[in-house]
């Protein structure tokens, strides 16, 4: 875990949020999945992998009131909070491993925007999915979004495993119901294209 922290720390440090491939001036598909779930505005949301992503800011524009952001670098989470400003104080900022992390609360939605693809290692995978269980509410939703089976082998100089919606139910076991899947064509900074798959998935009990 310290090799990612440290990985990731430093592409933070050395970079600007704009100047990473996966820097989106506005999370379109995202937000949009979210929306599509109808939550209150009091649910609890938990934005894993988040970074310096700017879902945060949508999220609390459209006023949702409980909203984490979980993330191995807490240098990027700085680059939220600062950007954020005085509104950072509502956010629950969270610098963990999301393998290893225990969580003290549930929530009702869960969203993964590339995150989960960084996980190579099947035990990493199954760890992932054993902390979902734990955090995630009866009912609850779970968006995973990761480049889709066309998309890059490689991101940040590292290797992904691509999904598709039917690879990543097999991963999330049947006790979640695949709801929706979305093909995203991703724009990077120096307008190279990626294909990203997004898939809502809702957990039975």
């Amino acid at each position: 875990m310290s090799d990612r922290r440290a990985h990731w720390d430093n592409v933070y440090a050395t970079k600007g949020e704009a100047e990473v491939s996966w820097f989106q001036n506005s999370p379109a598909t995202s937000l949009a999945m979210i929306r599509a779930a109808n939550l209150d505005r009091e649910a609890a949301i938990i934005d894993i992998g988040g970074g310096a992503s700017r879902l945060v800011d949508a999220l609390l524009q459209d006023g949702h009131r409980d909203v984490g952001v979980l993330d191995l670098s807490a240098n990027a989470l700085d680059v939220a909070q600062k950007r954020l400003g005085a509104a950072a104080s509502v956010v629950e900022w969270i610098v963990a491993d999301v393998t290893t992390w225990r969580s003290a609360k549930t929530y009702d939605l869960w969203h993964d925007r590339a995150a989960f693809h960084f996980l190579t290692e099947s035990r990493d995978r199954a760890a992932y999915v054993e902390r979902l269980r734990s955090a995630l509410a009866p009912g609850g939703y779970v968006i995973i979004a990761t480049f889709a089976l066309d998309g890059p082998e490689q991101c940040s100089g590292l290797p992904v495993q691509r999904h598709d919606s039917v690879s990543l139910a097999a991963e999330l076991g049947p006790d979640f119901e695949l709801i929706e899947t979305r093909s995203d064509i991703h724009h990077t900074p120096w307008h190279s294209t990626q294909a990203f798959q997004f898939s809502r998935f809702q957990r039975s009990h």
